[in-house]
Parts: structure tokens; C-alpha cells; sequence
């Protein structure tokens, strides 16, 4: 599915490259293939999160990406503010609590939960780098971006000789996910020309609120009434987080 996905945005970020008719805008779009690394390892966790257990659990959990940036501003000498502070201190009860499911041979830690960690590190490694990479020229920083996914996913389908077959249906579904996502890193890398990392890294980690809203509506998702408020926690915490 992945592979499909990434195929389909590289034509898609391919087309709109050719019809702008420009080279790239300079070296720092370099900086769009650490992003790819990163960003992938991190998409892959959570798609692989989502497939074992709850995404209600591991999309916020995913979303606490939001700290890294914040952390990079701070180092760059862009202090947080009273709500960001307000919301780090709030994920971290949040994620304990969402992490934890109750069963009737006591409390284990929830399925998927590892995954979504490390797609918290992934996400993060991919804001700063991208953010960069934008600056210069987002829209070869974007293909450039892709066709390094492309890569590294098609060279470990090889590796794993993994299959792939699907209905039409499904295809054009997986088609419209890479698309999707395409736009998604496109408009990302595209605000990096008009605001700091901090601020248009951690907005663009509020997505796990529709995913948690499909999730509710559309699979009917249930979670624990403690993983509840862990997860309101965390979401709060990313709302605070990105709103300062």
C-alpha cells in the first residue's frame, strides 16, 4: 500500500514540477532527503501503529511530534510561550494514560503504542529539515522529498519481496492517499516561507484531530474512559502547544 501511495504522489508532484517549467531554487533543497528518511520511518510506524492497535491511541501519541520543533526554536532562540509550556506538561500525564488499556489480567501497555513513539521521532525529524528545504524551493523540495520515500520504500519492498495486489477500488483509494499526502508535504514546505518552524511545524501536527474524529464516526472506535482522558489530554496538550 505504501509503495502505491508514494508512486502516486511522485507522478502527481512530478506533473506539477514539469508544468512550472523551473529548475530548483537552490542547494538547500538538499535538505528535503534527511526529511524523506525521517519521515517515512515515521509514516510507516504509524501506519503499522494504526494496523495493531487503536488510532484513537496512536494518532495523538504520533501528534506529540509538535515538541521537537518547539525544541529546535528554543534552541534557536525562539523561547515557547505560557500555553506551549502549559501544553508539553499536559502531553506527558496525556500519553501515560492514553498508552494504558485495562484488561482483565490488569493494566499492559496499549497495542501499538511503540509504533506511535517512534512516529513521534520520525514526524519530528521530518518538520525541521523540510522546513528548510522549503524555504529555498518548495516545490523541488517536495519531488525531492518524494522520490527519496519512493526509494526507500520500493528498495524494502525488494528486500522483503513483499507483494503487491489490490482491487481497482483499493488502488484508487491508496492512489488518492499518496496524492493526498503529496499536497499535504507540499503545503507544508510552502509555509516554510512564511513562518518560523515552531509555528508551522506544531499547526501541522494538530491532524491527529480529524483522524480521531473519523476514527470515532467512522469505525466506531472505542477506547478505555482512562485512555480517554489521556487522549483529550494529549490533544489538548497539542492544541496548547501549537495555538502558543
Amino acid at each position: 500500500m505504501l509503495l502505491v501511495s508514494q508512486i502516486a504522489g511522485v507522478i502527481a508532484i512530478g506533473i506539477a514540477v514539469a508544468v512550472r517549467g523551473q529548475g530548483p531554487g537552490g542547494g538547500a533543497i538538499l535538505w528535503a532527503i534527511p526529511a524523506a528518511i525521517s519521515g517515512t520511518i515515521g509514516l510507516y510506524a504509524f501506519y503499522r501503529g494504526i494496523a495493531v492497535g487503536a488510532i484513537s491511541v496512536v494518532a495523538p501519541i504520533a501528534g506529540v511530534s509538535a515538541i521537537v520543533p518547539v525544541t529546535v526554536g528554543l534552541a534557536t532562540g525562539d523561547p515557547p510561550s505560557a500555553a506551549q509550556l502549559v501544553g508539553i506538561v499536559l502531553v506527558l500525564p496525556g500519553v501515560a494514560l492514553a498508552a494504558r488499556e485495562h484488561h482483565e489480567g490488569g493494566v499492559r501497555l496499549a497495542a501499538g503504542v511503540p509504533l506511535a513513539a517512534l512516529a513521534a521521532v520520525g514526524f519530528g525529524g521530518y518538520f525541521v529539515p523540510m522546513h528548510a528545504a522549503g524555504r529555498a524551493d518548495f516545490w523541488w523540495a517536495s519531488l525531492l522529498f518524494r522520490a527519496t520515500t519512493l526509494l526507500m520504500v520500493a528498495t524494502a519492498a525488494l528486500i522483503v519481496r513483499s507483494p503487491v495486489r489490490m482491487s481497482r477500488s483499493d488502488l484508487a483509494l491508496v492512489a488518492a492517499v499518496g496524492i493526498g499526502d503529496t499536497l499535504g508535504n507540499a503545503l507544508y514546505a510552502a509555509s516554510s516561507a512564511h513562518g518560523l518552524v515552531s509555528v508551522t511545524s506544531v499547526l501541522a501536527s494538530l491532524y491527529p484531530v480529524g483522524t480521531i474524529v473519523l476514527a470515532r464516526f467512522v469505525l466506531h472506535e472505542r477506547v478505555g474512559r482512562s485512555q480517554q482522558a489521556g487522549i483529550a489530554a494529549t490533544l489538548a496538550g497539542v492544541v496548547l502547544i501549537s495555538a502558543g
